[in-house]
């Protein structure tokens, strides 16, 4: 099972690491506080959200094909159950 770290970057953007074995992988993500109102029950950090998002994907793709730079509601894009799915993992 992946490992996945979260630290926040400059304002609003967060680094995303996943360690998958000997692989790993970086992304750098954007979440703001209308992403957070948006896809998160109210008092959710960002990191929580992040946490979550990337357990979502990585149970629908490789850690390889997630974006390596992107703003959250991108997923949404590929996977239109994101919003539903996310409020009940949170």
């Amino acid at each position: 099972m992946a490992r996945i770290a979260v630290e926040p970057g400059d304002q609003s953007s967060y680094l995303v690491t996943v360690h998958d074995g000997d692989r790993r992988t970086t992304h750098a993500v954007t979440v703001t506080s209308q992403d957070l109102d948006r896809y998160a029950p109210a008092g959710t950090t960002a990191e929580r959200l992040l946490q979550a998002s990337f357990e979502f994907l990585l149970e629908r793709e490789p850690a390889s094909a997630i974006l390596s730079t992107f703003a959250l509601p991108v997923i949404e894009r590929y996977f239109p159950e994101y919003p539903r799915e996310i409020r009940k993992r949170i």
